[in-house]
């Protein structure tokens, strides 16, 4: 394998983190590419794997929101350097509790954003995922 480009945040194994599911994937939670921090799509669910908000979306955003905090602040960036935001709900009566909350962590951001409805995500108890893409400011 050749030298990686950039920096993984928090790797894992998705037979792991989805043992009701016969999956056996590299991936991270956050990616460092340069300047940019790429993070994979969050859900209710800690780093410890205990679902926050059970039937709850807005619950769910703001657990979702911790966990992107923590893991800009881990690849060197934060909140604050968001530069787009993809946020995905399982049914449309959903995204005024999940904009709310996602609105409170990025008040004052502007960033750019894109809002889908999908028929499901990977695990029936999550509601939202929302993912993000930031930048690290020059020193």
């Amino acid at each position: 394998m050749s030298q990686p480009t950039h920096t993984r945040i928090r790797m894992f194994n998705t037979k792991d983190t989805y043992p009701n599911q016969a999956l056996n994937n590299d991936l991270c939670q956050a990616v460092r590419a340069g300047n940019t921090v790429y993070v994979r799509g969050q859900v209710g669910t800690d780093f410890d794997g205990k679902l926050v908000g059970l039937g709850d979306a807005g619950l769910q955003a703001e657990q979702a929101m911790k966990n992107i905090k923590q893991l800009l602040e881990e690849a060197g960036s934060d909140l604050s350097h968001i530069v787009k935001t993809t946020t995905y709900i399982v049914d449309p009566r959903y995204r005024e509790p999940v904009y709310l909350e996602v609105g409170k962590w990025l008040k004052g951001v502007f960033p750019i954003s894109t809002g889908l409805v999908v028929s499901g995500l990977a695990q029936p108890q999550w509601l939202v995922e929302i993912d993000v893409i930031a930048v690290i400011p020059e020193a």
